[in-house]
Order: structure tokens, then sequence, then C-alpha cells
């Protein structure tokens, strides 16, 4: 049977055009594709009168997909069905239209997207599908997008070589910024007093990194260096991909399985292992040969010299910054099964750790035992992070999560013994709360919060000792292990003033991740006169084959390159910020990774070759970056 498209971008109408039937009086209407799969698709048939009342369902094989019944419209008879777009339009696929259990015609099914933050241009996907070829495989052998072409896009293994050529003749021409020492610091500025680690201190109205020799030091930095930012799963979509590497060859290595998957599509295998794909590591091995993590690492840190940087950042390959030939900054994220979590809370990223549990302290202890020998001690490492942007809430959030939380729960029991000690009795909080709680063992199960105003002042104070327990047992336990380095905080993202008055009590440096155009006016609350070094930032585009340019998006890639080189002189202008790390050093994959993001935001694509309008400008700052914040940097105060 021939159907006739009738298509706006927004829904196709599919009518049979067979004469001396009834199937020419069923129209199907339905959108080509789908862009949320926790959403329900939503399908129009329409048909004659007579068949008001008639049950209709769609059906793929013996499956029914949906079903519902007609009802009388002005020109006949609508039904409108809806159903989870899972499984039915991963690929192109054709449902079966069936009134009253007759199959009457068939429709494609919409399509939809799985495990991507951002899908292919609808207009390239409806004419991909209308080509000869269709749209799948939709990437190619070096995980790039098919359907279309961009400058510096790779066809050929000698395109690979041919880039590795260039890039050596550049690093050669431009090696690095004269005037700098081993460390990066500025070897031509004012000396401090060295101490043989990174340390800080605030100079001439400006705080400042001082590296071991006691040189000033500005952290100009880049995140994830490493090999593997090009992973991507392929369960339930192998269609999207060429054809893999043959078992038993070279380039098979890089299929692989993870679990991790915190967010989007993946989610749903709850820990279950899936299948991966790691385009970066086979595109590595293609433009390098079989020598190619040896060669990567070594070229990292030519690389960032080159390129007006002096620090490798967070989420990097312990395999090149143990190299130790450019500093670093080092991770702890504290896990196992004696971390207890505030059951109460909630998080982007997940639950809030408990830091009144024991296991908190003991398992951030075994996590920074593991880093003996490699980052703890080390001169090159400026010092440890310790997790990633947790979810700090509002003032009163963690406090109220603790009450939400069951008996047992080591904050909350923290929080009631407080109580008991103000109020000694439970009748004087009830009258206080407003509360009817008929003994503190009461309010130990109770899980309902209490009215924010009316407990307002308790609850903040205890969020105060909570955070103030956090930090001071982050603080502890790093210079424990490693005395002479800096504790770098938590990473802030989602942040209020009573979290960053407690961090500003033990961190040495208090980290955010800043996704901003501009953080030249960034202060601190007031009453805090601290160091800050931005953990995370980007620019991202649409213009080099990726489907989502990141959380700043610009118009292409010569707006992104003028937004980091003003982002990054914004940071220096700011007399509180001693550093920026961008994040990433490669692009994530096309089709996204566990979470699925697939950001165009690297300074490297997914086959190792620069993006040279953001390297020129993060060259630009890098090289100038010392006399640039002498001079033109405000103080503190101002």
């Amino acid at each position: 049977m021939r159907y006739q498209l009738c298509a706006p971008a927004a829904f196709v109408v599919l009518a049979a055009l067979s004469a001396a039937s009834s199937e020419d009086r069923l129209q199907v209407r339905c959108p080509p594709l789908h862009d949320k799969t926790d959403q329900p698709v939503t399908v129009e048939v329409t048909g004659p009168k007579a068949w008001s009342g008639k049950p209709v369902a769609l059906r793929k094989g013996g499956t029914t997909v949906c079903a519902g019944e007609f009802i009388a419209a002005q020109d006949g008879a609508v039904a409108k069905l809806a159903f989870d777009p899972l499984p039915w339009g991963i690929r192109p696929d054709v449902l079966d239209v069936t009134v009253a259990g007759e199959k009457q015609s068939q429709f494609p099914a919409p399509l939809v997207f799985l495990g991507m933050r951002g899908n292919p241009p609808k207009d390239e996907v409806l004419a991909a599908l209308k080509s000869p070829g269709g749209l799948f495989p939709m990437i190619d052998r070096f995980g790039q997008y098919r359907h279309r072409d961009w400058p510096g896009k790779t066809a050929t293994l000698d395109d690979l070589r041919r880039q590795r050529e260039a890039e050596r003749r550049d690093l050669q021409d431009q090696a690095g910024p004269s005037g700098w020492d081993t460390y990066g610091g500025w070897m031509d500025g004012p000396q401090l007093r060295g101490t043989g680690f990174f340390r800080v201190e605030k100079h001439q109205g400006r705080w400042w990194l001082v590296d071991p020799d006691g040189s000033l030091f500005w952290s100009h930095g880049i995140d994830c260096v490493r090999s593997s930012s090009g992973t991507t799963p392929l369960a339930d979509r192998m269609h999207y991909f060429e054809p893999f590497p043959a078992a038993g060859t070279p380039e098979a290595m890089f299929l692989g399985q993870q679990t991790w998957a915190p967010k989007g599509y993946y989610q749903r295998f709850q820990g279950r292992p899936f299948q991966t794909f790691n385009f970066t590591g086979v595109n590595l091995l293609r433009k390098y040969g079989p020598a190619w993590p040896a060669t990567f690492a070594q070229l990292a840190h030519v690389r960032l010299c080159s390129w007006g940087m002096n620090t490798i950042g967070n989420w990097s390959d312990p395999d090149i910054y143990l190299l130790r030939k450019t500093p670093y900054v080092a991770t702890c994220s504290p896990g196992g099964r004696d971390v207890r979590q505030i059951q109460g809370s909630t998080g982007y990223w997940g639950k809030f750790p408990d830091p009144f549990d024991p296991g908190f302290r003991a398992a951030l202890r075994r996590a920074l035992d593991q880093e003996q020998g490699k980052a703890t001690g080390d001169p090159w490492c400026l010092g440890f992070f310790v997790h990633n942007e947790l979810g700090w809430g509002d003032e009163t959030s963690l406090a109220i999560a603790a009450l939400a939380s069951p008996p047992g729960q080591p904050a909350k029991e923290a929080f009631l013994s407080d109580l008991k000690k103000k109020y000694a009795a439970i009748e004087p909080l009830n009258a206080a709360w407003g509360t009817k709680h008929g003994s503190w063992d009461a309010l130990a199960v109770a899980t309902d919060p209490p009215d924010k105003q009316k407990a307002g002042e308790d609850l903040k104070a205890f969020y105060t000792r909570l955070a103030e327990e956090y930090f001071r047992t982050c603080r502890e336990e790093v210079h424990r292990a490693a005395p002479h380095q800096l504790y770098l905080g938590c990473r802030f993202a989602w942040v209020n003033d009573r979290a960053a008055l407690a961090a500003a009590k033990y961190c040495d440096v208090i980290a955010y991740n800043l996704y901003k155009r501009d953080i030249a006016g960034f202060r601190l609350p007031a009453g805090i006169d601290k160091p800050v070094i931005v953990g995370e930032f980007h620019f991202g585009a649409l213009d080099r084959g990726l489907f989502h340019p990141g959380l700043q998006k610009t118009a292409n890639q010569q707006e992104r390159a003028a937004m980091y080189k003003s982002y990054v002189q914004g940071a220096l202008r700011n007399p509180a910020i001693v550093g920026t790390h961008f994040f990433q050093y490669g692009d994530q994959a096309t089709t996204g990774r566990g979470d699925g993001e697939n950001y165009q935001i690297g300074f490297l694509d997914i086959c190792d070759t620069p993006y040279p309008e953001t390297i020129a400008a993060c060259r630009d700052v890098g090289y100038t970056m010392y006399p640039y914040r002498a001079e033109k940097g405000g103080t503190t105060g101002e």
C-alpha cells in the first residue's frame, strides 16, 4: 500500500490512496519525531461517522500498543490515542491500525532518540528519513554525525595523520609562555616564601596561589584530561552506529561496559551493566598507533603549556598528571556501604552525605589513604576537592531533611540532641514550633516538616551545625593525609550564604562551578575574604556536528572563543579568584555519555583534533595572564 505524506514539521498525516476500500476514509495524524521519552505520544485517528463507538487500536505484530474508541466528530469519527514512545519509536518502525479487530492501515511510529540531552535537528532527520540511504546509521566510524559536514571533520585515516602533523608543527611554533617557572608560576613577578608545596596568600590586595618555589601562581586549567570522554552507551541503539570493530581486533578493546547512569534513559538499567564504545580511545589508536596511551599522556603536557595553561583540572587521568610535568588538582569522593546519606534530602546528583555518621569520616579517610604515594605529599598537586555539586538547598533544607529522615538517622539524632538541650521538654518546643508531638520519641519517629517560619531559628542553627560538621571533617581528614596541601572545598553549584560561610571557616580555597557568561563581578557573601577557584565552566556551539552546546550556548566557534577569553580575563580582574578550570579537554560523545550529556565543550573534538579558535583565545589569555592580573585586577575592598 502507498501513502501520501502531508507533513509540516510538527506532524504527519497518512491517508490511504487505494480506491474502492474503506481504508481511503482513514487518516492517521501523528508527530514524525518525539523528543521526550518520559512523555506519551498522542496519535489522532479519524474515519467515517459509522465508526463512532467502535474500538480502535494501534498494534505491533501481536502486541497492542494502545487502544481506545471512536467518538463522533463534525465530519466523521475521531479517536485520540496516547502511548509510551518506547520501545516502538526506537528505530523507524511501523504500527498497524485496527478498527473493531480488523487491520485498516499502517503508519510509521514517531521516532524517538535515546540517551541524548540534545538530538539531531528535526529538518535534517526528516530529510534523512526520506533519503535513499535513510537516517541510520547516523554516526560514522569516528563517532561523528553522518548527515552534515563542517570544517575540520575527519573523513579518512589519512585525515587523522595530517591533523597529527599539523598540530606537531603548531606546538613547535608556540611552545608556551616565557617568564614561567617550572610549575607555571610567574617567574618574572614578585617572589614570595616558597615552602615546597602550593599555598595561598593575599598579595597587594589580591588573592594568589603561591607555587612550591615561591612564585605567584594563577591556576589556568582544564578538566577531564583523559582518553575516555567520548565513551557512549550502545544498548537499545546499536543501529545508530556504523559497524563496530570485529572481536579480536585491536580496535575491539574500546568496546566495554559501565553502570554509571545517574540521569536519563540509561538510569532505567538500575545498576545493570550496559555496553559502551569509546570513540575517543579508538581514534587515538588510529592516530598514534599501539603506543597511543604514552603518546597521548606526554602530548597532554605539551599541549597545555603551548595553550598557556598550567593546571590539569578535576576528573583527569592519574596516569597523565602523575607524570608530574604540569600542576594538578586531585579529587576525593568517599563511597562504600558504610557511607550513609540523609534519607530526607534531595539533590541533582543524589542525597546529601550524613556528616554525623562515623562512616562518613571512615570513608573519607579510606579514599585519601588510597592517594598515598600518588597525590598526597606531591608538590605538583595543588590540593584536594571532596565531592562535587552537592545539594545544599536553601538555608533550612538540610535541617528539614534530617527531620524528614527515619529514626536512627545520625543527623536527625544530632538535631534532636540540640533541641533537647535548648528546650529540655517537648512542650516548649511544641509551643515554639506550633506542633503537637507527644514526646521526644514521637518527634524522632515523625517525618513531617515543621513550619519554616515558626521553626526557622532552630532549622537555620542546625543547618549551620551540619554544614560546619561536614567541612570540618573534610578539612581534618585532608590535612591528616596531606598536611602541606590545600583543601579546596566541594565545588559549589547550588549554594546559600549559610553553607558558604561554613565553607569559608574550614576551606583553604572555596571552589565554585560557575556556568555563567561573566564572573568579573562575582562576590562571596558579606564577611568572607577567601580565595576562590572555579572548578568548572564552559561554552559550546552547534556548528561542529554535535547536538547540544552545553550550559552556555554560543552562536559559533568564533563567539565561543571570544566568550572564553572574556570569561577568564574577567576572573583575572576579580581579586578573590585564583584560577579557572574549563570543562572539558575533549568533546563528549555525539550520542551522549551515561547521563545523556552530549555537549560540544572540548578543546579537542572526538577525533583529537584541536578547535583552533578556542585554543587561540586560550593562548591570548594565558601568555599574558600574570601582567594582566597585576595591572588590571581589582583589590579586595573595592
